[in-house]
């Protein structure tokens, strides 16, 4: 046998000792991800709610560094050779995978897969149509704290180089919503020296804990104004609203709570913000309200507790729970299963009336095969009468029960803000996945 056979023998014995490994785990890594496309499915779960990576899978060559780069897990998965949305309700929009891939092959959209999504029209400044309205945050298409929290700030350090007012009963500018973006918003105004006015809805516990999952990631370090560089990399809800409270105490920011704007009106060289009961005047407007719209609540005592969310985004974070589910429709079934799907849990779902009249037949299939294998306890004609820390009280036919509970999730619905927008006149723009 001569040299250059040995050569040619040697080089094919290297390449099949490293080629069939990557084979063999780039197989089991695909039959791992069918696998949990399945299961989300079953759950729902697969399709994203708002925020999803769409791919192009012309363009997809199958790489998988969309995988690695996403920090959610397992969001993304390559099932027959192309990049594939598996868990589209976890994902959060940080658009890692997208800087990723090497052939642009991955897009961030705000729409469902096959759906369309109504977003505002806004330009580089974040300024829509009406001049002088801006928009932050998840109802501009990106709703990623840190992203949230770059826009609120950018948007007033913008404003700041505008006219202001030199009117003495008006603020130079008005936010509306206390998350990120706007709380961020209000921080830049108070470090410009702006006559600012933010008013919020719910109030500032509520707004930072209606984040449907027990922790929050941030990828990267953000500025806060008048605080300085904020990095979580991996935090419950909890932390982050004491991180909200520790930055009010220090800045002295004010937050006006409890208070709906119900319409923004152009009224000469400002804008009049009503509410039920009250009037402003502010020569700006910032928009951070979320894409969610407001849920619907119950209205009873303890609905502001921590442990409480009206949306279901990673049911895996979320394992060895007692967990109340309060809903009828699809996506409450679809979070029953998918918690119920979890090491550990005891999922009861609770419901007002006695049947479920209005859910999809994959849905009533799925948790007939969950209840029957006593993963989620079904309780009809029941509502919530109190939440505490431990316990969640319901009122049934048979009197008040107490179940041990260590997280609720509410699905009653809720208002979405697009109403709003149109009648404030603030133009839509539509994005489509094809």
């Amino acid at each position: 046998m001569n040299d250059t056979l040995i050569t040619i023998l040697l080089t094919v014995a290297l390449v099949a000792a490293t080629v069939l490994p990557y084979f063999r785990w780039f197989k089991k890594k695909e039959a791992q991800a069918r696998e949990k496309f399945q299961q989300m499915k079953i759950s729902g779960l697969h399709e994203a709610s708002a925020m999803h990576p769409h791919i192009n899978a012309l363009q997809c060559i199958g790489c998988a560094a969309c995988v690695r780069a996403c920090p959610e897990g397992d969001v993304l998965g390559i099932i027959e050779g192309k990049a594939t949305l598996i868990h589209g309700a976890k994902c959060v929009g940080h658009g890692l995978c997208a800087e990723a891939c090497p052939v642009g092959a991955i897009t961030l959209l705000m729409a469902k897969p096959g759906r369309s999504a109504d977003l505002p029209m806004i330009d580089d400044h974040y300024e829509t149509n009406v001049k002088g309205i801006f928009i932050v945050g998840e109802l501009g298409g990106l709703g990623l704290i840190k992203n949230a929290i770059t826009q609120g700030t950018n948007v007033v350090r913008h404003i700041a180089t505008l006219p202001q007012s030199t009117e003495d009963d008006a603020y130079d500018i008005a936010i509306i919503g206390a998350g990120p973006a706007g709380f961020a918003a209000g921080l830049a105004a108070l470090e410009q020296n702006l006559r600012y006015l933010i008013l919020e809805q719910n109030d500032i516990g509520g707004t930072v804990l209606q984040y449907p999952r027990a922790k929050i990631v941030m990828t990267s370090p953000v500025e806060l104004p008048l605080w300085g560089k904020v990095k979580l990399t991996e935090t419950r809800k909890e932390a982050l609203l004491e991180l909200w409270q520790a930055v009010m105490k220090k800045t002295g920011i004010k937050i006006h709570t409890g208070i709906k704007v119900e319409n923004v009106q152009r009224n000469g060289e400002h804008f009049l913000l009503q509410s039920a009961t009250q009037k402003w005047k502010a020569k700006y407007v910032v928009l951070a309200l979320g894409r969610r719209g407001t849920p619907r609540k119950l209205g009873v005592a303890g609905e502001r507790l921590s442990k409480v969310a009206y949306r279901l985004i990673d049911a895996s974070s979320y394992e060895h729970c007692r967990v109340l589910v309060v809903g009828g429709g699809d996506s409450a079934i679809e979070a029953a299963i998918g918690l119920a799907l979890q090491k550990g849990n005891v999922v009861t779902l609770s419901y007002r009336r006695n049947e479920f009249t209005r859910i999809k037949e994959r849905n009533r299939i799925h948790l007939d095969e969950v209840v029957a294998k006593k993963k989620v306890s079904v309780m009809f004609n029941s509502e919530v009468k109190e939440i505490t820390e431990q316990q969640v009280l319901l009122h049934t036919p048979s009197g008040t029960q107490t179940l041990p509970n260590d997280y609720v999730f509410i699905f009653a619905g809720g208002e979405l803000p697009n109403e709003f927008l149109k009648k404030i006149g603030i133009a839509m723009q539509v994005q489509e996945v094809g």
